[in-house]
């Protein structure tokens, strides 16, 4: 199935086995879980209630995986964008505290669940680096040392001389690491998951979009092309694709968020020369530029890689020569860089960069806003919902559950946030003093 964008096909879809074929919805039924969307939220939600011996259908406009849970970068890191844990406990009090907690075990509960399912996902935990790219910004990475160490993180302070032996740069001064992350093959932790959860027993349909969304008398209503679904629960786990298929879906919640286009690139394979100096330990590496340098390799010792453009027009092309050019600068040991693979997706912006976790009506959840880190904290955001569905206290709950809060002027927004790029290399040249 199409939808629009048609998105460039990816590294993932050429190297990643063909998951089951599952079936469109035949037409109306009632379940007591609808889960929307197939991607790694909706999929860690069915699993864990599917576990749990809950009836739960998940109901997909594509195929698992057709959207940002298919198309990333892959990598799996257990903090957020910006926001810190003393800022996040500042927002949201207990559920705010139970919340940094989900966000420091992501990765390693993520880690464990590959594991634990059998999920041939190209799973490495080999830890993840934040170098940083100013003498000055060295303070953000104390200060995020000092943070998630109070809450129980094994993470840890790297001089310069750390940093370039892990990563074989001499480019940064300094950074943090965080030996839980890692990273995967997401299409194909996706497919995993969602063999996972039809082995525990959910019912998964797809190339059926959902087009309305209401609350009843009895339960909720999903208005489909094959017909009507009734469930007595619902998790909106659509992300920044909400309004893609269907504007009218949950457009307070879809105009929270921005989907701004994220794209990805993968060179030709890395000799093992070169490999033994460039990121010798396979970490998954993202620095400290708001015009992100970013890297880790994959299961074919692929540098995987990527950038944002202002302007998208021929994207590929462009960006095929200034992110070589960024490599080589970083990495002289690569020689000539060239990419075999180069594609795009959306992921999904929040103005304050944190996630909204929302109870849409009784017994309804959604969340957007993953910010540049989906993986991790999407799957464990899955468990939580599933354990709301089920009925467990907000006390026990780490969602800090919030009313949506639409942007005013979206429409404008999503045109301009391309442009939020130049402000970003604007500060990105200038030192700090944090």
């Amino acid at each position: 199935m199409s939808a629009s964008p048609a998105w460039p096909p990816s590294l993932w879809a050429a190297a990643t086995p063909p998951g089951p074929t599952w079936s469109a919805l035949p037409g109306p039924l009632s379940t007591d879980v609808a889960v929307i969307g197939a991607g790694f939220t909706g999929l860690s939600t069915a699993l864990h209630l599917a576990r749990q011996g809950a009836q739960v259908t998940v109901i997909e406009a594509a195929e698992p995986g057709w959207g940002a849970s298919g198309r990333n970068n892959g990598q799996v890191i257990p903090t957020l964008t910006r926001p810190e844990p003393e800022q996040i406990v500042a927002r949201h009090g207990a559920a705010g505290e139970r919340f940094v907690g989900l966000i420091r075990d992501c990765a390693a509960n993520l880690f464990d669940l590959i594991r634990a399912e059998g999920i041939d996902a190209e799973a490495e935990q080999t830890g993840w680096v934040q170098p940083v790219h100013t003498p000055g910004r060295m303070a953000i990475a104390e200060r995020r040392v000092r943070q998630w160490s109070a809450v129980g993180a094994p993470v840890e302070l790297l001089s310069a001389q750390a940093v370039r032996e892990r990563t074989g740069s001499s480019a940064w001064h300094g950074g943090w690491w965080n030996p839980t992350g890692g990273h995967v093959n997401p299409l194909a932790l996706t497919r995993g998951l969602a063999m996972a959860a039809q082995r525990a027993g959910a019912q998964i349909h797809v190339r059926t979009p959902v087009r309305s969304l209401r609350r009843t008398q009895d339960g909720w209503l999903l208005g489909t092309d094959a017909g009507e679904v009734r469930a007595r629960a619902v998790v909106l786990a659509t992300g920044s694709y909400t309004g893609e298929f269907a504007p009218g879906l949950a457009p307070a919640v879809a105009r929270e968020v921005v989907p701004v286009l994220s794209w990805q690139m993968a060179t030709a394979p890395v000799p093992e020369a070169a490999r033994r100096v460039v990121i010798p330990g396979r970490h998954a590496v993202s620095d400290t530029h708001g015009d992100l340098y970013f890297m880790r390799y994959d299961a074919r010792h692929r540098l995987i890689t990527g950038g944002a453009l202002v302007n998208p027009r021929n994207g590929a092309q462009r960006l095929r020569a200034r992110i070589g050019a960024r490599l080589q600068g970083l990495f002289p040991a690569l020689g000539d860089v060239r990419f075999d693979h180069v594609w795009n997706g959306y992921i999904g912006m929040t103005d304050d960069y944190l996630p909204r976790v929302h109870r849409i009506g009784p017994d309804g959840y959604a969340w957007v806003g993953c910010n540049g880190r989906a993986v991790g904290l999407s799957v464990a955001l899955g468990r939580e919902l599933a354990r709301a569905v089920q009925g467990a206290p907000d006390q026990d709950l780490a969602l800090p559950f919030t009313e949506p809060r639409p942007l005013a002027l979206h429409g404008l927004a999503r045109r301009t946030a391309p442009f939020m790029l130049l402000l970003y290399r604007y500060r990105d040249q200038r030192e700090i003093r944090a």
